[in-house]
């Protein structure tokens, strides 16, 4: 039988004058893309990697605790600023304060958070209430900033509900350089299926870049995904927790050219190196708060054990290595749980 015929070379991403390859991006995870995961997925050639969700009040006011989100270590570029709020005129004064610490390659509007406390202040997927509000508010950052401008949302509020033709229109009038869309409604959260019908037929209606995003796990996914809804690239959220190197392998499938996975050794390093800089990270924040109630190792490992838990995704009878991944609390278990899983 003759092999199915390989997906075609896909383009670079281009949003405004920033060139990303390969076409992947990591999507901001609350808690997940701080720096030292952001830099690693850099470094294992991922396209374009963003900030955690930033609340544009406080960065407007530069507090130093919204100030800390923003953080950003060496070769993390090119990076996204990540920022949600509701106000046009605050949303503007943010996107500058994060354009002034020049750290950023692009200001990423968050229109697709489906938190209940975000969307009851009409923040987040609340904004896909009022497309003319969202569009006030991309039109209002694109006035305040030089970087291109982005868009972040969901297809809809339910499968019944999908209101995306008219919030994408309203995100390319308001000038916006892309749209990264999410496949999946405000109620499914991070559950069920993807829709990438609804995302292809998007991209076909947009004359702007639309970079999917929903349900990608596999480095082959991704580029059927590419290819199959013409979409300009695509996002990865949960496929790449405690699996960086995930996008080295797309990066290898979109340039055509076979693949090496990291040896097991070489997997352990590269996480033990996350969670280190996680703790140098959250000992930075320390120097922020007048008053702490947390240390920075214990901290920072409860923290990864999402990681942890992601590298046991599709395992069976792995409740012993779930239960050793959920009780560590130092780097020092962290590495035993990563030796127990990985080797």
């Amino acid at each position: 039988m003759d092999a199915p015929p390989a997906a075609p070379t896909p383009a670079a991403l281009q949003i405004g004058s920033l060139r990303i390859w390969p076409p992947t991006a990591l999507a901001p995870m609350a808690g997940i893309t701080t720096p030292p995961f952001r830099q690693m997925c850099r470094r294992m050639r991922c396209g374009l990697v963003a900030t955690e969700l930033t609340n544009a009040e406080g960065l407007a006011r530069r507090t130093p605790k919204t100030m800390h989100f923003l953080e950003s270590w060496p070769d993390e570029r090119p990076l996204a600023a990540h920022i949600y709020g509701r106000d046009p005129e605050v949303m503007a004064r943010a996107a500058a304060v994060a354009e002034e610490l020049g750290r950023f390659d692009l200001i990423d509007i968050n229109a697709g958070c489906p938190v209940p406390k975000i969307m009851r202040r009409g923040e987040g997927a609340g904004l896909m209430k009022s497309p003319e509000k969202l569009k006030l508010i991309v039109q209002a950052v694109c006035a305040a900033v030089k970087l291109p401008v982005t868009v972040k949302t969901r297809i809809g509020f339910t499968y019944e509900r999908i209101v995306i033709s008219e919030v994408a229109q309203a995100v390319e009038e308001g000038g916006a350089a892309a749209l990264f869309l999410h496949g999946r409604t405000v109620d499914r959260r991070h559950a069920g299926f993807a829709d990438w019908a609804t995302i292809a037929r998007i991209k076909q209606e947009r004359k702007i870049p639309v970079i999917g995003n929903g349900g990608i796990l596999t480095a082959a996914d991704a580029v059927q995904r590419i290819a199959e809804a013409k979409v300009d690239g695509v996002m990865i959220g949960r496929g790449a927790i405690g699996m960086p190197w995930l996008f080295d392998e797309m990066a290898a499938r979109c340039e055509g050219r076979a693949w090496t996975p990291p040896s097991s050794a070489e997997k352990i390093a590269m996480l033990m190196e996350m969670i280190e800089g996680m703790v140098r990270l959250t000992e930075m924040e320390h120097k922020h708060r007048r008053r702490v109630h947390y240390q920075p190792e214990p901290s920072s490992v409860m923290q990864f054990r999402t990681h942890l838990a992601h590298l046991l995704r599709g395992r069976v009878h792995q409740r012993d290595l779930m239960l050793q991944c959920m009780s560590v609390k130092t780097v020092a278990d962290v590495r035993a749980a990563l030796e127990a899983i990985i080797t």
